[in-house]
Protein backbone atom coordinates (compact mmCIF):
# COMPACT_ATOMS: atom_id res chain seq x y z
CA UNK A 1 0.00 0.00 0.00
CA UNK A 2 1.05 3.38 -0.86
CA UNK A 3 0.01 5.97 1.88
CA UNK A 4 -0.39 10.04 0.03
CA UNK A 5 -1.02 12.93 1.18
CA UNK A 6 -2.64 15.61 -0.95
CA UNK A 7 -2.16 19.66 -0.27
CA UNK A 8 -5.29 21.53 -1.46
CA UNK A 9 -8.44 20.59 -1.97
CA UNK A 10 -9.69 22.82 -4.86
CA UNK A 11 -10.35 21.93 -8.48
CA UNK A 12 -7.59 19.53 -8.89
CA UNK A 13 -6.78 18.13 -5.47
CA UNK A 14 -10.41 17.45 -5.90
CA UNK A 15 -10.52 15.78 -8.74
CA UNK A 16 -6.71 13.83 -7.91
CA UNK A 17 -9.54 12.66 -4.94
CA UNK A 18 -11.94 11.81 -6.81
CA UNK A 19 -9.94 9.81 -9.52
CA UNK A 20 -8.12 7.46 -7.20
CA UNK A 21 -11.91 6.75 -5.24
CA UNK A 22 -13.50 5.82 -8.14
CA UNK A 23 -11.02 4.19 -10.07
CA UNK A 24 -9.67 2.29 -7.81
CA UNK A 25 -9.52 -1.53 -9.96
CA UNK A 26 -7.79 0.72 -12.55
CA UNK A 27 -4.95 2.58 -10.34
CA UNK A 28 -4.60 -0.75 -8.44
CA UNK A 29 -3.93 -2.57 -12.02
CA UNK A 30 -1.88 0.46 -13.35
CA UNK A 31 0.50 0.79 -10.45
CA UNK A 32 0.22 -2.74 -9.20
CA UNK A 33 -0.14 -1.17 -5.69
CA UNK A 34 -3.01 0.13 -3.13
CA UNK A 35 -3.44 3.89 -2.92
CA UNK A 36 -4.60 4.96 1.04
CA UNK A 37 -5.40 9.07 0.87
CA UNK A 38 -4.01 9.33 4.39
CA UNK A 39 -4.51 12.92 4.62
CA UNK A 40 -5.86 16.07 2.62
CA UNK A 41 -4.22 19.55 3.12
CA UNK A 42 -6.57 23.05 3.51
CA UNK A 43 -7.08 25.83 5.27
CA UNK A 44 -11.28 24.84 5.08
CA UNK A 45 -13.38 22.31 6.40
CA UNK A 46 -15.19 20.14 3.95
CA UNK A 47 -18.04 18.72 6.39
CA UNK A 48 -20.24 17.51 3.61
CA UNK A 49 -17.52 15.48 1.25
CA UNK A 50 -16.73 12.05 1.58
CA UNK A 51 -13.01 12.68 2.63
CA UNK A 52 -13.99 15.38 5.40
CA UNK A 53 -12.27 12.65 7.76
CA UNK A 54 -9.01 12.89 6.06
CA UNK A 55 -8.60 16.83 6.09
CA UNK A 56 -5.74 18.35 8.52
CA UNK A 57 -5.01 22.36 8.79
CA UNK A 58 -1.02 21.95 10.12
CA UNK A 59 1.38 20.75 6.91
CA UNK A 60 3.19 19.38 10.25
CA UNK A 61 0.55 16.54 11.06
CA UNK A 62 1.47 15.10 7.13
CA UNK A 63 5.63 15.43 7.62
CA UNK A 64 5.84 13.94 11.02
CA UNK A 65 3.08 11.08 10.16
CA UNK A 66 6.46 8.91 9.28
CA UNK A 67 3.98 6.67 6.88
CA UNK A 68 3.78 8.85 4.28
CA UNK A 69 5.07 7.69 0.91
CA UNK A 70 4.67 10.57 -1.58
CA UNK A 71 2.99 14.01 -1.44
CA UNK A 72 0.60 15.11 -4.17
CA UNK A 73 1.24 19.38 -4.11
CA UNK A 74 -1.98 21.25 -6.28
CA UNK A 75 -1.83 24.18 -4.38
CA UNK A 76 -0.64 26.71 -6.62
CA UNK A 77 1.97 29.66 -6.00
CA UNK A 78 5.52 29.43 -5.08
CA UNK A 79 4.60 29.95 -1.33
CA UNK A 80 4.29 27.38 0.96
CA UNK A 81 4.71 24.77 -2.23
CA UNK A 82 8.49 25.51 -2.11
CA UNK A 83 8.57 25.18 1.51
CA UNK A 84 6.28 22.15 1.62
CA UNK A 85 8.25 20.27 -1.35
CA UNK A 86 11.41 21.56 0.40
CA UNK A 87 10.56 19.60 3.94
CA UNK A 88 8.87 16.85 1.84
CA UNK A 89 12.12 15.40 -0.39
CA UNK A 90 14.63 16.16 2.46
CA UNK A 91 12.81 13.25 4.53
CA UNK A 92 12.67 11.36 1.36
CA UNK A 93 9.20 11.65 0.40
CA UNK A 94 8.52 12.09 -3.04
CA UNK A 95 6.36 14.98 -4.44
CA UNK A 96 4.21 15.33 -7.08
CA UNK A 97 3.37 18.39 -8.71
CA UNK A 98 0.90 20.57 -11.29
CA UNK A 99 1.95 23.50 -10.20
CA UNK A 100 3.92 25.04 -13.34
CA UNK A 101 4.87 28.02 -10.96
CA UNK A 102 7.34 26.43 -8.47
CA UNK A 103 8.36 24.04 -11.20
CA UNK A 104 9.42 26.91 -13.26
CA UNK A 105 11.16 28.79 -10.43
CA UNK A 106 12.57 25.53 -8.09
CA UNK A 107 12.37 22.53 -10.45
CA UNK A 108 16.36 22.09 -10.64
CA UNK A 109 17.03 21.91 -6.84
CA UNK A 110 13.49 19.85 -6.48
CA UNK A 111 15.20 17.31 -8.76
CA UNK A 112 18.42 17.35 -6.93
CA UNK A 113 16.96 16.78 -3.93
CA UNK A 114 14.85 14.31 -4.54
CA UNK A 115 18.01 12.65 -5.91
CA UNK A 116 19.97 13.21 -2.45
CA UNK A 117 17.46 11.77 -0.27
CA UNK A 118 16.55 8.68 -2.82
CA UNK A 119 13.13 9.99 -3.60
CA UNK A 120 10.80 11.24 -6.78
CA UNK A 121 10.09 14.45 -8.34
CA UNK A 122 7.41 14.69 -10.85
CA UNK A 123 5.52 17.32 -12.67
CA UNK A 124 3.78 16.14 -15.74
CA UNK A 125 0.45 17.81 -15.24
CA UNK A 126 2.48 21.40 -14.77
CA UNK A 127 2.58 21.60 -18.72
CA UNK A 128 -0.40 20.96 -20.75
CA UNK A 129 -2.90 19.82 -18.17
CA UNK A 130 -3.90 15.94 -19.51
CA UNK A 131 -1.32 15.82 -22.28
CA UNK A 132 1.33 13.47 -21.93
CA UNK A 133 4.54 15.20 -22.68
CA UNK A 134 6.70 15.71 -19.46
CA UNK A 135 6.97 11.85 -19.31
CA UNK A 136 8.05 10.92 -23.24
CA UNK A 137 10.74 14.14 -23.08
CA UNK A 138 12.27 12.52 -20.10
CA UNK A 139 11.87 8.97 -21.22
CA UNK A 140 11.11 8.49 -24.71
CA UNK A 141 12.72 11.25 -27.11
CA UNK A 142 15.65 12.78 -24.29
CA UNK A 143 18.05 10.80 -26.52
CA UNK A 144 17.51 12.93 -29.90
CA UNK A 145 18.92 16.52 -30.50
CA UNK A 146 16.61 19.08 -29.55
CA UNK A 147 16.09 21.96 -31.75
CA UNK A 148 12.89 23.31 -31.39
CA UNK A 149 9.83 22.90 -28.70
CA UNK A 150 7.33 25.28 -29.14
CA UNK A 151 3.45 25.32 -28.32
CA UNK A 152 0.14 26.19 -27.21
CA UNK A 153 0.24 26.23 -24.26
CA UNK A 154 -3.07 28.00 -22.37
CA UNK A 155 -6.25 26.80 -23.08
CA UNK A 156 -7.58 30.47 -21.82
CA UNK A 157 -5.82 32.47 -24.59
CA UNK A 158 -6.44 30.27 -27.35
CA UNK A 159 -10.37 29.74 -26.51
CA UNK A 160 -10.36 33.81 -26.64
CA UNK A 161 -8.45 33.41 -30.32
CA UNK A 162 -10.90 31.03 -31.46
CA UNK A 163 -13.16 33.22 -30.67
CA UNK A 164 -12.29 35.97 -31.98
CA UNK A 165 -11.53 34.13 -35.94
CA UNK A 166 -14.50 32.24 -35.20
CA UNK A 167 -16.85 34.69 -34.45
CA UNK A 168 -15.79 38.01 -35.39
CA UNK A 169 -15.97 38.92 -31.49
CA UNK A 170 -13.42 41.43 -29.91
CA UNK A 171 -10.70 40.60 -27.36
CA UNK A 172 -12.99 42.13 -24.60
CA UNK A 173 -16.31 40.56 -25.30
CA UNK A 174 -14.33 37.19 -26.32
CA UNK A 175 -12.48 37.67 -22.23
CA UNK A 176 -15.81 38.25 -21.13
CA UNK A 177 -17.33 34.60 -22.36
CA UNK A 178 -14.04 33.22 -21.37
CA UNK A 179 -14.69 33.94 -17.73
CA UNK A 180 -17.94 33.36 -17.75
CA UNK A 181 -18.12 30.08 -18.73
CA UNK A 182 -14.82 29.58 -16.11
CA UNK A 183 -12.22 29.09 -18.35
CA UNK A 184 -10.66 32.29 -17.31
CA UNK A 185 -10.61 34.39 -13.97
CA UNK A 186 -12.45 37.46 -12.98
CA UNK A 187 -8.40 38.42 -12.62
CA UNK A 188 -7.24 37.00 -15.83
CA UNK A 189 -3.64 38.62 -15.90
CA UNK A 190 -1.37 35.41 -15.63
CA UNK A 191 -3.29 33.75 -18.97
CA UNK A 192 -3.86 37.12 -20.94
CA UNK A 193 -0.28 38.50 -20.19
CA UNK A 194 1.63 35.43 -21.11
CA UNK A 195 2.96 34.32 -17.51
CA UNK A 196 1.11 30.83 -17.48
CA UNK A 197 2.95 30.39 -20.67
CA UNK A 198 6.02 31.42 -19.93
CA UNK A 199 6.36 29.07 -16.86
CA UNK A 200 5.37 26.13 -19.46
CA UNK A 201 7.90 26.93 -21.94
CA UNK A 202 10.51 27.58 -19.36
CA UNK A 203 9.73 23.95 -17.94
CA UNK A 204 9.71 22.49 -21.76
CA UNK A 205 13.07 24.60 -22.46
CA UNK A 206 14.54 22.94 -19.50
CA UNK A 207 13.64 19.29 -20.48
CA UNK A 208 15.16 19.93 -24.28
CA UNK A 209 18.02 21.39 -23.44
CA UNK A 210 19.08 20.94 -19.53
CA UNK A 211 19.21 24.23 -18.26
CA UNK A 212 16.41 25.60 -16.52
CA UNK A 213 16.38 29.94 -16.76
CA UNK A 214 14.88 32.59 -14.91
CA UNK A 215 11.28 32.86 -16.22
CA UNK A 216 11.09 36.33 -15.29
CA UNK A 217 14.11 36.89 -17.92
CA UNK A 218 11.71 35.08 -20.96
CA UNK A 219 10.29 37.55 -23.31
CA UNK A 220 6.92 37.59 -22.50
CA UNK A 221 3.82 39.10 -24.28
CA UNK A 222 -0.11 38.06 -24.46
CA UNK A 223 -2.76 38.77 -26.54
CA UNK A 224 -4.45 42.00 -24.94
CA UNK A 225 -3.36 44.03 -27.84
CA UNK A 226 -4.42 41.93 -31.12
CA UNK A 227 -7.48 43.51 -32.70
CA UNK A 228 -10.01 42.41 -35.13
CA UNK A 229 -8.11 44.38 -38.06
CA UNK A 230 -5.68 42.22 -37.09
CA UNK A 231 -7.82 38.96 -37.16
CA UNK A 232 -9.08 39.91 -40.89
CA UNK A 233 -5.57 40.74 -42.02
CA UNK A 234 -4.50 37.02 -40.73
CA UNK A 235 -7.74 35.59 -42.38
CA UNK A 236 -7.03 37.39 -45.54
CA UNK A 237 -3.53 35.61 -45.76
CA UNK A 238 -5.00 32.01 -44.96
CA UNK A 239 -3.17 32.17 -41.72
CA UNK A 240 -4.76 32.54 -37.55
CA UNK A 241 -3.23 34.05 -35.23
CA UNK A 242 -2.24 32.12 -31.26
CA UNK A 243 -0.36 32.42 -28.44
CA UNK A 244 3.03 30.41 -28.91
CA UNK A 245 5.45 29.51 -26.60
CA UNK A 246 9.15 28.84 -28.47
CA UNK A 247 12.33 27.28 -27.37
CA UNK A 248 14.68 27.40 -29.92
CA UNK A 249 17.94 25.78 -29.46
CA UNK A 250 20.63 27.32 -31.72
CA UNK A 251 24.22 26.34 -31.07
CA UNK A 252 25.42 28.64 -28.51
CA UNK A 253 22.17 28.86 -26.79
CA UNK A 254 18.63 29.00 -26.76
CA UNK A 255 15.95 31.88 -27.74
CA UNK A 256 12.77 30.99 -25.57
CA UNK A 257 9.34 33.15 -25.92
CA UNK A 258 5.95 33.83 -25.69
CA UNK A 259 4.29 35.84 -28.08
CA UNK A 260 1.49 36.09 -30.81
CA UNK A 261 2.87 34.50 -34.19
CA UNK A 262 0.74 34.13 -37.37
CA UNK A 263 0.45 30.47 -38.50
CA UNK A 264 -0.31 29.11 -41.86
CA UNK A 265 -2.87 26.77 -42.56
CA UNK A 266 0.24 23.59 -43.38
CA UNK A 267 1.39 24.39 -39.17
CA UNK A 268 0.44 21.75 -37.08
CA UNK A 269 -0.86 24.09 -34.07
CA UNK A 270 -3.00 25.84 -36.64
CA UNK A 271 -6.34 23.89 -35.97
CA UNK A 272 -5.62 23.71 -32.38
CA UNK A 273 -9.00 25.10 -31.47
CA UNK A 274 -10.92 26.52 -28.51
CA UNK A 275 -9.38 25.72 -25.16
CA UNK A 276 -6.76 22.70 -26.61
CA UNK A 277 -3.22 22.36 -26.05
CA UNK A 278 -0.22 20.90 -28.50
CA UNK A 279 3.18 20.85 -27.76
CA UNK A 280 5.26 20.40 -30.76
CA UNK A 281 8.73 19.06 -30.91
CA UNK A 282 11.78 18.84 -33.53
CA UNK A 283 14.63 16.99 -33.07
CA UNK A 284 17.21 15.25 -34.47
CA UNK A 285 17.13 12.18 -36.03
CA UNK A 286 13.06 11.71 -34.87
CA UNK A 287 11.74 14.93 -37.00
CA UNK A 288 8.40 16.35 -35.80
CA UNK A 289 6.00 15.46 -33.24
CA UNK A 290 3.26 16.58 -31.68
CA UNK A 291 1.38 16.37 -28.38
CA UNK A 292 -2.40 16.98 -28.38
CA UNK A 293 -5.12 17.31 -25.83
CA UNK A 294 -7.13 19.19 -22.79
CA UNK A 295 -4.89 21.52 -21.59
CA UNK A 296 -6.72 21.89 -18.13
CA UNK A 297 -9.82 21.12 -16.18
CA UNK A 298 -10.31 18.70 -13.31
CA UNK A 299 -9.91 15.30 -15.14
CA UNK A 300 -7.66 15.98 -17.61
CA UNK A 301 -4.95 17.36 -14.54
CA UNK A 302 -5.88 14.89 -12.10
CA UNK A 303 -5.07 12.24 -14.62
CA UNK A 304 -1.60 13.31 -15.23
CA UNK A 305 -0.98 13.54 -11.23
CA UNK A 306 -2.06 10.14 -10.84
CA UNK A 307 -0.24 8.96 -13.77
CA UNK A 308 2.91 10.02 -12.16
CA UNK A 309 1.58 8.16 -9.13
CA UNK A 310 1.38 5.41 -10.94
CA UNK A 311 5.03 5.12 -12.38
CA UNK A 312 6.33 5.81 -8.38
CA UNK A 313 3.88 2.99 -7.97
CA UNK A 314 5.59 0.51 -10.70
CA UNK A 315 9.24 1.61 -10.10
CA UNK A 316 9.93 3.33 -6.83
CA UNK A 317 12.15 6.64 -7.11
CA UNK A 318 13.75 5.14 -9.78
CA UNK A 319 11.83 6.38 -12.56
CA UNK A 320 13.59 8.53 -14.63
CA UNK A 321 13.92 11.70 -13.55
CA UNK A 322 14.36 14.78 -15.35
CA UNK A 323 17.56 16.80 -16.05
CA UNK A 324 18.08 20.61 -15.40
CA UNK A 325 20.33 23.10 -14.46
CA UNK A 326 19.96 27.00 -13.72
CA UNK A 327 21.79 28.61 -16.07
CA UNK A 328 20.83 32.50 -17.25
CA UNK A 329 23.77 32.60 -19.78
CA UNK A 330 22.21 29.69 -21.84
CA UNK A 331 19.19 32.34 -23.17
CA UNK A 332 19.96 34.24 -26.08
CA UNK A 333 18.87 37.66 -26.08
CA UNK A 334 15.47 38.27 -27.77
CA UNK A 335 17.17 41.34 -29.99
CA UNK A 336 18.94 38.68 -32.30
CA UNK A 337 15.87 36.32 -32.88
CA UNK A 338 14.86 36.43 -36.44
CA UNK A 339 11.36 36.05 -37.97
CA UNK A 340 8.91 37.99 -40.48
CA UNK A 341 6.30 39.92 -38.92
CA UNK A 342 2.77 41.72 -40.10
CA UNK A 343 3.15 45.52 -39.50
CA UNK A 344 -0.10 47.84 -39.47
CA UNK A 345 0.26 51.63 -39.56
CA UNK A 346 -2.12 54.25 -38.94
CA UNK A 347 -1.18 55.68 -42.50
CA UNK A 348 0.99 54.34 -45.71
CA UNK A 349 3.41 56.21 -47.64
CA UNK A 350 4.70 53.01 -49.67
CA UNK A 351 7.74 54.65 -50.71
CA UNK A 352 8.85 55.90 -46.60
CA UNK A 353 7.70 52.47 -46.25
CA UNK A 354 9.66 50.72 -48.14
CA UNK A 355 12.52 52.78 -47.20
CA UNK A 356 12.28 51.86 -44.07
CA UNK A 357 11.60 48.46 -44.18
CA UNK A 358 13.13 47.08 -47.20
CA UNK A 359 11.34 44.28 -49.66
CA UNK A 360 7.74 43.91 -47.90
CA UNK A 361 4.48 42.55 -49.18
CA UNK A 362 1.65 45.16 -49.10
CA UNK A 363 -1.99 43.51 -47.72
CA UNK A 364 -5.03 45.20 -48.00
CA UNK A 365 -6.44 46.70 -44.62
CA UNK A 366 -9.45 49.05 -44.06
CA UNK A 367 -8.00 52.19 -43.22
CA UNK A 368 -4.68 51.32 -42.35
CA UNK A 369 -1.27 50.38 -43.70
CA UNK A 370 -0.49 46.83 -43.53
CA UNK A 371 2.41 44.65 -45.05
CA UNK A 372 4.91 42.19 -44.01
CA UNK A 373 7.98 42.28 -43.91
CA UNK A 374 11.37 40.11 -44.53
CA UNK A 375 12.98 38.20 -42.22
CA UNK A 376 15.14 40.21 -39.66
CA UNK A 377 16.65 40.46 -36.24
CA UNK A 378 14.32 41.13 -33.20
CA UNK A 379 16.94 44.66 -32.55
CA UNK A 380 16.48 45.25 -35.99
CA UNK A 381 12.77 45.75 -36.61
CA UNK A 382 12.18 47.28 -33.40
CA UNK A 383 14.71 50.06 -34.73
CA UNK A 384 13.20 50.55 -37.82
CA UNK A 385 9.41 50.87 -36.09
CA UNK A 386 11.06 53.36 -33.78
CA UNK A 387 12.05 55.73 -36.44
CA UNK A 388 8.53 55.47 -37.53
CA UNK A 389 7.85 58.50 -35.33
CA UNK A 390 10.22 61.03 -37.11
CA UNK A 391 7.89 60.98 -39.95
CA UNK A 392 4.46 60.85 -38.10
CA UNK A 393 3.41 57.72 -38.19
CA UNK A 394 2.40 55.47 -35.43
CA UNK A 395 2.20 51.47 -35.14
CA UNK A 396 -0.75 50.30 -34.58
CA UNK A 397 -0.56 46.61 -34.77
CA UNK A 398 3.01 44.53 -35.44
CA UNK A 399 2.77 40.00 -34.63
CA UNK A 400 5.78 37.81 -35.85
CA UNK A 401 5.17 35.01 -38.30
CA UNK A 402 6.00 31.30 -37.91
Amino acid sequence: MINIAILGFGVVGGGVAELLSSNKKQTLLAGGEEINIKYILDLRDFPSSPFADKIVHNFDVILEDGGIDCIIEVMGGSHPAYEYTVAALKKGISVITSNKEVVANFGDEFIRLAKDNNASYRFEAAVGGGIPVISPMISCIAHNEMKEVRGILNGTTNYILTKMFSFGESFESALKDAQDRGYAERNPDADVLGTDAARKITILAALATGKLVDVNLVHTEGITGIRLQDVKCAEALGMKIKLVGRCVVEDNGAFVAVAPFMLTSDSSLYSVSGVYNAVEVDAVPLGNVMFYGQGAGAGATASAVVGDLMQIARSGVHTRAAVMEKDNDFLLPFSDFVSRSYVALDMCDRAVISEIFGNVMFISSEGECAFITDEMKEGDILARISSLADKGISLRSRIRLL
